[in-house]
């Protein structure tokens, strides 16, 4: 929704966002509070994370083992710690790792925090449930801020993730991913397929014209028609 709002303001208010987002700026969700630093995805101006953060706050998490990979400022996973899961936050921006530290601090909150390409650096395998807010603009990003929101120019990040997956996924796990209708979902779905999985959809919402979408991603071959 960012990158849909940004090529349609007028130069000037294009100028007057990326001036505002160069300092660090607050965001909340309920009594979550946390502050996001420049050069981190800030929130505030898309409508996913807030679906993402309402889905989440209706599950019961208590003990669950709970992976969030490309966490940013951190604040779906420290939801999910709040409400009793067991944390693991990753990011591949060490800039939203500080970040996610700084906000753990503030929340009073424990998360296990891992700067990770993906699940490279991730040990642990067995989670309950996976979040995943990808980024899915085709085109290359030029650096860590831009990987938020960026998947490469042929997908890139699409293409290594579905492989990496399958270690992950059984009946008994959950992974969920959160995209737009501003993204191509069909070209997500066909590269997913040919690592064995399919989409399920969980939960849609339209707001501001654009409706985003929860998806649980499965084997094809645990898939119930």
């Amino acid at each position: 929704m960012m990158h849909k709002l940004l090529k349609i303001l007028t130069p000037v208010l294009q100028a007057l966002l990326k001036r505002y987002l160069r300092k660090a700026r607050p965001y909340r969700y309920k009594d979550i509070k946390v502050i996001v630093e420049p050069g981190v995805f800030y929130p505030r101006f898309v409508f996913s994370t807030k679906l993402l953060l309402d889905f989440l706050d209706e599950r019961d998490l208590s003990g669950k083992k709970f992976l969030e990979l490309g966490a940013g400022c951190g604040i779906v996973s420290l939801l999910a710690a709040r409400k009793g899961a067991i944390v693991t936050a990753s990011d591949i921006n060490p800039g939203a790792i500080a970040n996610i530290k700084q906000n753990a601090l503030r929340n009073h909150l424990e998360l296990n925090i891992i700067q990770s390409d993906l699940f490279k650096n991730i040990q642990e395998k067995d989670f309950d449930l996976i979040v995943i807010a990808p980024p899915y603009y085709p085109k290359d990003p030029k650096d860590f801020s831009e990987m938020a929101w960026f998947c490469g120019k042929d997908f890139d990040y699409f293409k290594s993730l579905f492989p990496k997956l399958t270690p992950f996924a059984s009946s008994s796990r959950e992974i969920l991913m959160i995209l737009s209708e501003d993204c191509n979902i069909e070209k997500i779905k066909e590269i997913a397929g040919k690592s064995g999985f399919e989409f399920l959809l969980q939960k849609q919402v339209k707001r501001v014209g654009e409706w985003n979408y929860i998806f649980r991603i499965m084997g094809s071959d645990r898939v119930t028609k």
